[in-house]
Formats: structure tokens, sequence, C-alpha cells
């Protein structure tokens, strides 16, 4: 399964890939929230061996993505994840499911040697 946070699957490269898209159940949540549900849902399902989510830098929380531009919103992201770990880890070692997910490096402005 492929959870496609980043609304950036392309099928028709995908294919081209090798990618078998009309076995592959793919979900593009609107928030992070519904992304890591969607993900903890197939973990228990027991129907799937693999998901995918795309990326951990797109899982937005539901408040970011309501609020107003320019809000502060200080660790959401972090708690999101924290707090979806913790619940998926014990579904994911019942089930055997592999959860793969993929992430970005940010680099800071004015960092330099390596140290993102």
């Amino acid at each position: 399964a492929f959870v496609d946070a980043e609304h950036a699957l392309d099928p028709v490269y995908a294919e081209k890939l090798g990618v078998q898209m009309e076995d592959l159940l793919v979900s593009q949540p609107d928030t992070g929230e519904q992304a890591l549900e969607i993900t903890d849902m197939l973990v228990r399902s027991g129907a799937v061996d693999v998901v995918i989510v795309d990326s951990v830098a797109a899982l937005t929380p539901k408040a970011e993505i309501e609020g107003e531009m320019g809000d502060s919103h200080v660790g959401l992201q972090a708690r999101l994840m924290s707090q979806a770990l913790r619940k998926l880890t014990g579904n994911i070692k019942r089930s055997n499911c592999l959860v793969v997910f993929i992430n970005q490096i940010r680099m800071k402005i004015g960092v330099m040697f390596g140290s993102p």
C-alpha cells in the first residue's frame, strides 16, 4: 500500500518502473492524522505486507491546515509522529507488516560542513 501524503505519485511513471498499479492500494489523505489513521488501519487489517508513507515532511497536522497563515504551530508535527509511532509499533509487531516512512533532509541556511 502507498500512502501518498505529498499527492505526488505519478502512476504512469510508476508503471514504467515496473509497479503494477492495479495491485497497489493508493491513498492520498488530506491531513497527517488521516494519513496515520489509514496507515494504522492497513497494518491492523493484515491485508497488506508493506505500507509506504511518502513522506513524513508532508504529514501536516489538521490544526495547521485549518489555521491562519502565519499562525505558530510549534512541535505539532513532532507530537503527531510521536503519538502515531507509539500507537503503530504494537500493531506492526502483531501484524508482521513492514512500514516504511520516507523523509527528506532540510538544510538550515547558514550552516556549513554537512550539519543539516
